[in-house]
């Protein structure tokens, strides 16, 4: 289930443009990593990269959790009637015919 969740994700879940905020965090990378020896940037490469894919793995859960809350609700819904207003209306309305006749 989890590749299936993954390609809804996928397909509907929309990036936003955050173009400037990223281009800011490029650049303010790009500087910290100026200021490192070789192996230090390659701890900045390592966090950065850690980074992507939390956001990632997060950006994931809450959509499978969304979607299984959605999916819970219609489950329910279903169990309840998808539409119990229509069967009190008609009932009312069946009163409502019959009591005319009646009177």
């Amino acid at each position: 289930m989890n590749n299936y969740m993954k390609a809804l994700h996928q397909q509907f879940v929309q990036k936003p443009d955050v173009t400037e905020l990223e281009d800011e965090i490029e650049t303010a990378r790009q500087e910290v990593r100026d200021c490192l020896d070789k192996l230090q940037r390659r701890r900045l490469v390592d966090l950065v990269d850690a980074q992507t894919l939390l956001r990632e793995e997060i950006s994931q859960a809450g959509f499978t959790a969304g979607f299984k809350l959605a999916w819970g609700i219609a489950k329910e819904l279903e169990a309840d009637g998808l539409y119990p207003f229509e069967q009190e209306e008609t009932e009312h309305s069946c009163r409502h015919i019959e009591m005319r006749r009646e009177g």
